[in-house]
């Protein structure tokens, strides 16, 4: 298969882990004889500096045009820092995400045998964890109208929302059900919000498409204690912009590090594969960032090119260099710890 892939590195550590998944990647396309045509662009503080914006139309159409994106990291310090910065590198994903119309946030959550016991969370609660959150994601209080009043003392957002918009996530959450556990969960906070009452009334219409679906109803404030105390109780759970962006972040302390978790975000034309860290802009350009969660993001998009074999092959190699102890320092509990190119080579070395 030829496979045209968009680039985008981004800020911080994001180029560093983003070569250790091209490394991997380009293993996989030898060893299964396919050929991979990467097109790299930029976007987010590396874009600013350049061009002055954080997701350029150059970028746009780069994406646009490809079969995949495969994304490393937003984010800068000196923007962080800066209440009144007009241009942010955040707002190249908000445009990315909706030029793009990437309007589903696939986020698995899952535990690794070698590590089950670098997670804060009791063994007992968390062995055999394998759910999925799925975050709407061009809709909500990120993308509803905003602003001041009051001379400036008051500022308003609004979480707004379209059936549509709901609908077509719910779908994605019903179809992928089917293939796993087949048991969704609808989290919103339907008791206090009327966008969240929309949520539950949209999704309700559609169980009867579905019937093998069993469908559960929670408040995200239960379901935040829920996931601590008993996330094998889960297998897919759907919910709006803001819910998800907390409870996704939340669900990957199951695994032990956020290092490790890979996402996809899915659009009706091209699709796009991130791991769900930040920039860390403090280990920027030292080698040590953990690359993993990138290249398990790689394996998302193998998969979802229906190249199941490649995307095992993937998981199974970072399978073994957490059981051999191939990783970075975050994970290495005082044995060595490898660099993230180290990693990088080690993985594509050993497909």
């Amino acid at each position: 298969m030829k496979l045209n892939i968009a680039l985008l590195a981004g800020d911080g550590i994001g180029p560093e882990v983003i070569d250790q998944a091209v490394k991997v990647s380009d293993a996989i396309a030898k060893k299964f004889n396919h050929e991979i045509n990467w097109a790299p662009a930029l976007t987010g503080a590396a874009a600013i500096d350049a061009v002055g914006e954080p997701y350029p139309d150059e970028t746009h159409e780069v994406c646009a045009n490809s079969d995949a994106v495969l994304f490393g990291a937003i984010g800068h310090p000196r923007f962080d820092n800066d209440p009144s910065a007009k241009v942010r590198p955040e707002q190249g994903l908000l445009k990315m995400r909706q030029k793009l119309e990437l309007f589903a946030n696939v986020r698995p959550t899952f535990t690794f045998p070698s590590l089950i016991d670098k997670s804060p969370l009791k063994r007992d609660r968390i062995e055999g964890t394998d759910l999925i959150i799925l975050r709407e994601l061009t809709g909500g209080v990120y993308f509803g109208e905003r602003g001041r009043k009051d001379n400036g003392d008051t500022a308003f957002d609004t979480m707004t929302y379209q059936r549509f918009e709901i609908e077509r996530l719910a779908r994605k959450g019903f179809e992928m059900a089917l293939k796993r556990g087949k048991k969704l969960c609808c989290v919103d906070k339907a008791n206090v919000l009327e966008a969240s009452r929309l949520w539950r009334e949209t999704v309700q219409a559609l169980e009867k498409e579905y019937p093998d679906v069993e469908v559960s109803y929670e408040f995200v404030d239960a379901v935040a204690m829920r996931l601590i105390q008993w996330p094998k109780g889960y297998d897919v759970i759907i919910t709006a912009n803001l819910f998800g962006d907390i409870l996704t972040d939340e669900a990957s302390v199951i695994s032990g590090s956020m290092g490790l978790m890979p996402s996809s975000s899915l659009g009706s034309e091209v699709s796009l594969y991130e791991p769900i860290h930040g920039s860390y802009p403090q280990a920027a350009g030292k080698d040590i960032a953990n690359p993993l969660a990138t290249v398990l993001s790689a394996a998302m998009m193998f998969e979802d090119f229906n190249l199941k074999e490649e995307a095992e092959a993937i998981r199974a190699v970072v399978n073994k260099s957490l059981a051999e102890g191939v990783v970075t320092e975050d994970l290495a509990d005082g044995g060595k710890a490898y660099k993230t190119s180290e990693v990088g080579d080690w993985l594509a070395e050993n497909l």
